[in-house]
C-alpha cells in the first residue's frame, strides 16, 4: 500500500513541477519573441503584426522538440527510483 502511495504522490508532485517548467518554458520563449520583434522594428510597428509574430513563434515552439523534452520530468525519476530498488535488491 505503501509503495501506491509513493506512486500517487509523486506523479502529483511530478506534476506539478511539470506544469511550472512548461509555464516558465512558454514564458522565456514568448519573451525571446517579444525581443526579436522589438529588435526588428525598433519603431514599435503594428500591433496585429507583432502578435501574429508572437504566436507564428510560439507554434513553431509547440511543434518542435523541445517542449517534448520537459516530459523526461516524469521519465527521469521513474528511471532513477528503478534502477535504485534493481541495485539494493541485488546486493
Amino acid at each position: 500500500m505503501g509503495f501506491l502511495r509513493l506512486i500517487f504522490f509523486g506523479f502529483i508532485g511530478l506534476s506539478i513541477i511539470y506544469g511550472l517548467l512548461w509555464l516558465y518554458s512558454r514564458s522565456v520563449r514568448r519573451e525571446k519573441l517579444e525581443d526579436a520583434w522589438d529588435a526588428e522594428h525598433p519603431e514599435g510597428g503594428d500591433p496585429e503584426a507583432r502578435d501574429a509574430y508572437v504566436e507564428k513563434g510560439m507554434k513553431a515552439y509547440h511543434a518542435s522538440l523541445r517542449p517534448k523534452l520537459l516530459l523526461l520530468v516524469y521519465v527521469v525519476p521513474a528511471v532513477v527510483a528503478a534502477v535504485v530498488l534493481i541495485v539494493m535488491n541485488w546486493t
